[in-house]
């Protein structure tokens, strides 16, 4: 460590000062001092002065190349033009054939949309995307109005009249309505939809907007797919950016400048110096009542030894503090969206008070409210391929961990 190969350096010296050079540098490595005048500590128990080091006999494996397959699980982001929307529709990176044995065309219907939405979107964006407590709202609004929360969002008797920021108002392509559901939908399971149910969800929501392929109205029937995708034409498609794909390459910039420099596009209130959150959201609001907080247990395995191995192996999953990890993982995976957000609505895990009134009805009753659903929440809140066993266990978690 403190190291400095600089032989050039160290030669030049040598030539010019001769023996006396030569018999100092000996002198400076007989007393462990490197080139550059550090120290050099020797290592001792596993450490390097305060430091602990790896003293193991290091073979390091560079891995393998990634498959196909794993490559185009993440190969998803879609360009305004329509640029890596799939042709041919696959699941998890597997292709997905037809009964002839060729590769199934990417494609889907309003109607189809409308019931894949239905079973793992509208839990928490509302029926049709009219919005669910704490996830935003995905239909409704009107382009015109935009200009109304950039004027006066901040005024003292601001305009009740605010813009709503949907798909169909705001968004300025479609692209990136495929690209987002792809990618991160449903929120409990991301990444788990086929080519052809991304592109039903999509085509969905667009009708739920009212948005026009090739200047015609969908209608249930309407399929969705990359040869048509082209003729969406969002109603923002022009109020989003200002222009800057433009023929003087210095124009564009300058059309930005012009833009971020009208202060009519900010807000014109008054600073908040103190008691921000209590005035704005109401009196004992905390910042606690504004944070989205996930409950992890990290203890499995967070203290993994140290090893030299490169290549990946399962977590081994252990219990811990009384705490089956695979609990643990499934709580996180198909609840937390939930139930670890107090503005959605629903008990909070830990929250003592909420799962003691809970639990008057008796467990039996929310076993089989968990189970079947209640409210805004769907059976086995989507964990459907659960065993009703299984996901009792998870209600159990919950309720251990708010005692």
């Amino acid at each position: 460590m403190f190291k400095l190969e600089n032989t050039k350096k160290l030669s030049s010296i040598i030539l010019g000062f001769g023996l006396s050079a030569l018999l100092a540098s000996s002198l400076v490595a007989s007393n462990e001092m490197s080139v550059d005048g550090a120290v050099k500590y020797p290592t001792k128990d596993g450490k390097y002065g305060p430091y602990h080091v790896n003293d193991q006999d290091v073979k390091y494996k560079n891995g393998r190349k990634a498959t196909h397959n794993e490559i185009e699980r993440w190969n998803v982001d879609v360009r305004p033009d329509g640029t890596g929307l799939p042709k041919y529709d696959e699941k998890l990176g597997e292709p997905i054939l037809d009964d002839d044995g060729k590769p199934a065309i990417a494609e889907g219907s309003v109607e189809w949309g409308e019931e894949l939405y239905d079973a793992q979107c509208a839990m928490c964006h509302g029926e049709f995307g009219a919005g669910g407590k704490g996830y935003p709202t995905l239909a409704g609004g009107k382009t015109k109005d935009l200009v109304i929360q950039r004027l006066n969002p901040a005024d003292e008797n601001p305009n009740p009249d605010v813009a709503l920021k949907t798909i169909g108002s705001y968004w300025p392509y479609a692209s990136t309505l495929w690209w987002y559901i792809k990618d991160s939908m449903p929120f409990t399971a991301p990444k788990t939809l086929s080519h052809s149910e991304t592109y039903a969800i999509t085509a969905f929501l667009l009708y739920s907007n009212g948005i026009k392929v090739n200047g015609k109205e969908m209608d249930y029937e309407f399929v969705l797919n990359k040869e048509n995708f082209n003729q969406i034409v969002m109603p923002n498609v022009n109020g989003f950016y200002p222009e800057v794909d433009t023929k003087d390459p210095h124009q564009g910039p300058k059309n930005m400048q012009k833009l971020l420099s009208d202060p009519t596009i900010y807000g014109k209130g008054t600073r908040c110096m103190s008691n921000c959150i209590e005035k704005q959201y109401g009196k004992g609001k905390t910042v606690d009542d504004l944070l989205l907080k996930i409950k992890v247990d990290l203890a499995p395995t967070v203290n993994q030894p140290i090893s030299v191995e490169r290549t990946w192996k399962e977590p081994k999953k252990e219990v811990a503090n009384g705490v089956d990890p695979v609990v643990a993982e499934n709580y996180a995976t198909y609840c937390s969206a939930c139930h670890a957000n107090k503005a959605i609505g629903a008990p909070v895990l830990g929250d003592k008070d909420a799962w003691a009134s809970v639990l008057e009805k008796g467990i039996d009753e929310v076993y089989d409210n968990a189970i079947n659903g209640i409210n805004a929440m769907p059976p086995k809140g989507t964990a459907m391929n659960l065993s009703d066993d299984e996901f009792k266990k998870i209600v159990d978690y919950i309720i251990d961990q708010s005692k």
